[in-house]
């Protein structure tokens, strides 16, 4: 039998992913709006990817349902 572990992307795979700076990141994360780091070291954190894709989808379709009202107004 297999385990799938859930991917975790560090900070540089992250700002590949996001193109914010980790100080906006942090903010973010302070304010619940983006998803919570994890802690998998002394001096290392870390994001399960599938969180921030779920961020990231959750980002579109509010991008499309603005694009939608504005096209209707």
């Amino acid at each position: 039998m297999t385990s799938v572990l859930p991917r975790i992307v560090t900070r540089r795979e992250l700002r590949q992913i996001i193109p914010f700076s980790p100080q906006h990141i942090l903010r973010l994360e302070k304010r619940n709006l983006f998803p919570k780091r994890i802690r998998i070291g002394a001096r290392r954190v870390g994001w399960y990817l599938s969180e921030v894709e779920a961020w990231l989808a959750d980002r579109r379709q509010q991008t499309a349902a603005e694009e939608h009202v504005q096209a209707e107004g």
